[in-house]
């Protein structure tokens, strides 16, 4: 998962404001987004006035360099230190072609300096800007402020927050996914359309369980690749009390699993977890799929692709692992509270504890043995905030929906197992309305982070997806 963000720099300018202030502007934009860690694709004042864009043959310039980096490029970001040439700068975008997300930023005046030499008129320019990128149909997002100064901990923020809807963009645009195994028969919940996926650019492959079976079976005891894995999983949960053949058996298939997602690149997958793998092969693959979220390659429970795609989006919003739960219990009485829980395959790194516990899966036991269902990770998710997300496949309707919305976990007590926490949600009744009346899955991917503004941007404005943003 590709973590920097490279911005394509679009400086308007306007001749008849004051033009020395485009190459004030520019230099400390430049080093504005070289302290935030973005990288940035611009031409120099060398090679055209001020290294801005005001004439035909400047924007043809600057899209013909943006063209040049079209696989680099993951948005693009047009600073105001004057008024700007609004034909100019939707003309270098219109030539330049690249999809992209577009921030608009304009120079705030100083209130003590209106003098004719000195004023910028960003403030009105913007405006001029925003009309004329909607006639060209050309989406763009909007800092907090309406004039921002570029060095201020607000525009900063905005940038953060445009780097993940680009993050989100780029990678769902082009997203693999993989699906290990069949959707469990028990689960009408969690089907999806791949059409509808692949036209919004996300691909799903499959592997059948039998052929992962096949090949663990090729594998020796000794392997050096298995001796690894083993070493991997003993390090990442504490294994005491797990035998030893249930351990073996997890290191080869996490060797064929590692295997698979690399040969497909793909960037996240879903795995059957239950139950033909127990009953036929002797374990629950939970540990292997919360390594691999806990390396920002996410991993989906019952075969849930849906909800691997909402575990992706918010690892690229946030660039921190996500994890998937069911909205399981009430907390009490409390309307704005509830239980979140799975078996669990939840990514190490969102837990209270450093180190979880690998621990047997007890609902599956009941059908298939204790002996048969080693491999889960228990823990309780720590106290932080975090932003939820559901993408669902309306195959009625031919669309992809989705909501999303933030809340935080608590540290209210609660006694049970699995990977699990207490969550508040604002209105959080108001919610579980929402999701059941719009015929959403119980499961819910989740993230320790804030990241809601940016998901919703990005898959909205820019992926064109119908998403709730559920505010409270």
């Amino acid at each position: 998962m590709k973590s920097q963000v490279t911005l394509g720099l679009i400086v308007g300018n306007r001749g008849f404001f004051p033009s020395h202030l485009c190459a004030s502007g520019r230099e400390t934009i430049l080093k504005v987004l070289e302290e935030e860690g973005i990288r940035v694709i611009a031409v120099s004042p060398e090679e055209t006035r001020f290294g801005a864009v005001e004439s035909l043959e400047e924007a043809h310039k600057l899209a013909e360099l943006f063209r040049a980096h079209r696989d680099e490029i993951d948005g693009i970001l047009i600073t105001l230190p004057n008024f700007g040439d609004e034909r100019a700068i939707a003309n270098t975008l219109r030539f330049a072609d690249l999809n992209v997300p577009v921030l608009l930023q304009a120079f705030p005046d100083d209130v003590n300096d209106m003098s004719i030499n000195n004023r910028r008129d960003s403030f009105c320019g913007k405006m001029s800007h925003c009309n004329n990128l909607r006639q060209y149909g050309i989406p763009f997002s909007l800092t907090t402020l309406h004039t921002v100064d570029p060095e201020s901990e607000c525009f900063r923020q905005d940038l953060q927050w445009f780097a993940g809807v680009c993050r989100v963009v780029r990678g769902m645009r082009r997203a693999r996914f993989g699906a290990l195994g069949a959707r469990p028969v028990a689960f009408n919940t969690v089907r999806f359309s791949e059409k509808l996926l692949e036209r919004a650019g996300i691909t799903v492959e499959t592997l059948d369980l039998s052929e992962a079976f096949g090949r663990v079976d090729r594998l020796a005891d000794d392997d050096q690749r298995v001796l690894e894995k083993l070493g991997n999983v003993q390090r990442y949960v504490n294994t005491a009390q797990v035998p030893a053949d249930a351990l073996a058996k997890m290191a080869k298939l996490g060797v064929v699993i590692d295997d698979w997602m690399r040969e497909g690149e793909y960037d996240a997958s879903a795995v059957q977890c239950w139950t033909s793998m127990q009953e036929f092969f002797g374990v629950v693959p939970c540990t292997l799929m919360s390594m691999m979220s806990d390396a920002l390659s996410p991993s989906a429970c019952e075969t849930d692709i849906a909800g691997t795609a909402a575990m992706y989006a918010l690892a690229l919003a946030a660039g921190k692992p996500s994890a998937i739960v069911d909205w399981n219990n009430n907390y009490a009485d409390d309307p704005n509270k509830g239980v979140v829980f799975h078996c669990s395959n939840l990514p190490r790194s969102v837990f209270i504890e450093d180190i979880p516990v690998m621990d047997y899966q007890e609902i599956i036991a009941g059908s298939v043995g204790k002996d048969s269902t080693w491999g889960t990770v228990y823990g309780r998710v720590r106290p932080e905030p975090f932003t939820y997300l559901r993408i669902s496949t309306d195959d009625l309707n031919g669309r992809l929906t989705a909501y999303v919305g933030e809340g935080r976990f608590t540290d209210d007590p609660i006694q049970t197992f699995g990977g699990y926490g207490v969550i508040e949600v604002p209105e959080y009744q108001k919610l579980l309305h929402y999701i059941c009346e719009n015929g959403f899955e119980h499961h819910v991917s989740v993230n320790l982070s804030q990241v809601a503004d940016a998901v919703y941007e990005a898959l909205t404005k820019y992926m064109g997806w119908d998403v709730y943003y559920h505010k409270g």
